[in-house]
C-alpha cells in the first residue's frame, strides 16, 4: 500500500532532497517573469501533475496508462509554456516501476519521444533560457533514458530472486515431506507386521501359560526371535538415514564462500569431535545457516570458523569482517529462529553479536540431559 508521501519516489541512488528540489523548482520557473494569470495557470498545472502522479501509484491495470499519459501531456505543456522540462524525471521514475513488458516499452518509448520533441521545440521558443541550462537539460534527457530502464531491470531481477527463493523453500518443504513419507513407509513395513505378530503371540502365550506351558514357552521364544529381527531391521533403517557430518558441511561451506568471493579460514587444528549423530546434524545445519547469512547480509571479505571441544561441550564460532547482520534479520529472520529452535532441542544455545562484523557463538553439550519445554510426569 502506498503512503501519502509516495509522491516522492524512493530510489537507491537519488536522495529524497533532490526530489524535493524538483518539486519546488517548477514554481520558481512559473513566478520569475509571467503574469498573475500565468502563475495561477502554472500552479494549477503543477498541482494537477502531482495529482495524476499520485493516482498513477494508486491505480491498477489500464488506468495506470491513462494517468501516465496525462502526465506526459503536462510535461509537454510545462516545457512549451514555462520552459520547465524536469517533471519528466518523475514520469520516468514511475515508468521504471511498470511490471508488464509491453506496457513498459510502449510508455518508455513514448515518454522519450515526447520529452525530446518538446525540448527541441523549447529551444526555438526560449532559446536564451534553454541555452543557459543546456547541461542540466542534457542530464534530464539522460535520466529520462536511463532511469526507467535501470529501475525496470532492477525490479525484474528482484522478482526473479524472490521467485527463486520461493521455489527453493518449496523444494525444501517437498524434500522434507517426501523424507517423512519414506520414513513412515519404512517404519510401517519394518515394524508394523512384526509388532502385530508380537501382540498376537503375546495374547496366545497368556492363554497357554496354564493350559499348555510347553507351547507357551515356544510362543515366547517366537516373540523374542521376532523382536530381535525387528530391532535389527530398525538399526539397519537408522543406519541408512544418512546424517549430515560436520566435515562434509565444512566442505560445502567452503564452496559457498568461494563462490561468493569470501575468504574462508578454518580453525580446528585437526580436532576429532566425539558427538552424538543428532547433535552433529544440528550443528552442521546451524553452521550452514550462519554462513548463508554472512553471504547474504554481511558484505564481508573473510569468514572465520572456529570449532573447539571443551570438557563436555562443543563450541562453534562463526566470525566475519563485514558490516554485521541487520536487525531485521536477527529480530524476525526465520533462518535464525529455526536455528535456535533446533539447538534448543539438544540443549544448545546460539548467541549473535555485531562488533566489527557478525560473531555467532554456538554451544552444544555432548550429553543431552533434558529437552526444554518437556515436563516430568
Amino acid at each position: 500500500m502506498q503512503s501519502w508521501y509516495s509522491i516522492i519516489p524512493k530510489s537507491p541512488w537519488l536522495s529524497i532532497y533532490i526530489w524535493i528540489i524538483f518539486c519546488i523548482m517548477p514554481f520558481f520557473f512559473i513566478v520569475r517573469s509571467f503574469s498573475i494569470w500565468h502563475i495561477l495557470l502554472g500552479t494549477c498545472f503543477i498541482l494537477l501533475y502531482f495529482v495524476f502522479h499520485r493516482f498513477s501509484f494508486k491505480s491498477r491495470n489500464g488506468l495506470v496508462y491513462m494517468w501516465l499519459s496525462f502526465q506526459m501531456v503536462l510535461n509537454v505543456v510545462m516545457t512549451l509554456v514555462f520552459g520547465y522540462v524536469y517533471l519528466s524525471l518523475f514520469t520516468a521514475f514511475f515508468i521504471g516501476n511498470i511490471r508488464r513488458p509491453v506496457g513498459f516499452y510502449i510508455m518508455y518509448g513514448l515518454h522519450i519521444g515526447f520529452t525530446v520533441l518538446s525540448i527541441v521545440a523549447g529551444y526555438f521558443i526560449y532559446l536564451e533560457m534553454f541555452l543557459a541550462q543546456t547541461p542540466f537539460i542534457i542530464l534530464a534527457v539522460i535520466g529520462v533514458v536511463l532511469l526507467p530502464f535501470t529501475l525496470y531491470t532492477r525490479n525484474k531481477q528482484e522478482n526473479l530472486e524472490g521467485e527463486l527463493e520461493t521455489a527453493r523453500e518449496r523444494i525444501s518443504e517437498l524434500i522434507i515431506h517426501e523424507e517423512r513419507q519414506r520414513i513412515a513407509r519404512d517404519l510401517h513395513d519394518t515394524l508394523g507386521q512384526k509388532l502385530s505378530m508380537i501382540g498376537l503371540k503375546s495374547d496366545l502365550a497368556m492363554r497357554l501359560v496354564e493350559k499348555n506351558p510347553e507351547q507357551a514357552k515356544t510362543e515366547i521364544k517366537d516373540i523374542r526371535h521376532t523382536a530381535s529381527i525387528a530391532l535389527k531391521e530398525v538399526r539397519e533403517l537408522v543406519a541408512d538415514m544418512r546424517a549430515v557430518r560436520i566435515e562434509e558441511e565444512l566442505y560445502r561451506i567452503e564452496q559457498i564462500l568461494k563462490a561468493a568471493e569470501i575468504e574462508f579460514v578454518l580453525h580446528n587444528e585437526g580436532l576429532e569431535l566425539q558427538m552424538p549423530v543428532l547433535s552433529e546434524n544440528v550443528v552442521s545445519m546451524a553452521m550452514k545457516e550462519a554462513v548463508t547469512n554472512v553471504v547474504k547480509h554481511s558484505q564481508a571479505s573473510r569468514c572465520d570458523i572456529t570449532i573447539a571441544q571443551t570438557g563436555n561441550e562443543v563450541v562453534v564460532v562463526v566470525k566475519d569482517n563485514g558490516i554485521g547482520i541487520p536487525n531485521r534479520v536477527t529480530d524476525g529472520g526465520s533462518g535464525l529462529k529455526g536455528m535456535q529452535e533446533r539447538l534448543e532441542f539438544i540443549n544448545g544455545t546460539a548467541e549473535l553479536t555485531n562488533d566489527n562484523g557478525a560473531l555467532l557463538t554456538i554451544r552444544v553439550p555432548l550429553t543431552i540431559t533434558h529437552q526444554k519445554g518437556s515436563e516430568s510426569k
